[in-house]
């Protein structure tokens, strides 16, 4: 069962045109508790005003059904420009239940329907593509682009650059300015967790 988060009045978002759609990986989706991650989406809510959905999944399939009913059943689907993936793994794959899967498996299984979204990974895991992986992944699933870090936890979190990112996003539409502006305003974490884009 996918549990959604408590969302805040919904009134409070009526001129929101920007949600993040926050999928989780954790060990078991049974156990119900509140995760950092969570904790972070609330404070982009109350501070910046972005509203977003918050699932979790343990399977692929989790994965899998919950992309899909994002995608096919919700309707407010074109508001959501980014897809924020808090998932292990290494360089080309992600992690679930200690099965791995390249982001071409990935690609294949999302093909065509990710289009004009930006899938966006925590450093949670490590996202390090070469020019034709990515240039893969981006043709097949039809994503605007990918970003995440090309450095690993090591015990500092992407989690505030994660929510200055999105709040950007939030003010400017043009990618590439958010980008430049968000390298601008902490460079120093950008440079520390090696933000990368690839579109």
């Amino acid at each position: 069962m996918l549990k959604k988060r408590p969302q805040l009045p919904q009134e409070q978002y009526i001129d929101t045109d920007h949600f993040i759609y926050c999928l989780e990986a954790v060990n078991d989706i049974e156990t119900d508790h509140i995760t950092e991650t969570q904790k972070e989406l609330e404070e982009l809510a109350m501070q910046y005003g972005v509203a977003s959905i918050y699932k979790t999944c343990d399977t692929i399939e989790g994965l899998e059904s919950s992309l899909n009913a994002l995608v096919l059943d919700d309707h407010n689907f074109k508001d959501y420009e980014i897809i924020y993936l808090v998932i292990k793994g290494k360089a080309n794959n992600i992690c679930l239940n200690n099965y791995y899967y390249s982001l071409q498996e990935i690609a294949e299984i999302f093909e065509g329907r990710l289009e004009g979204k930006i899938l966006h990974f925590s450093n949670a895991k490590v996202l390090d593509l070469d020019e034709e992986e990515a240039q893969y992944f981006l043709d097949i699933t039809g994503a605007k682009a990918v970003s995440g870090y090309g450095n690993e936890f090591n015990g500092i979190s992407s989690a505030i650059l994660d929510i200055a990112f999105f709040n950007l996003f939030k003010e400017d539409e043009h990618m590439l300015d958010v980008v430049e502006e968000l390298h601008q305003k902490y460079y120093k974490a950008c440079k520390l967790l090696d933000f990368r884009l690839y579109y």
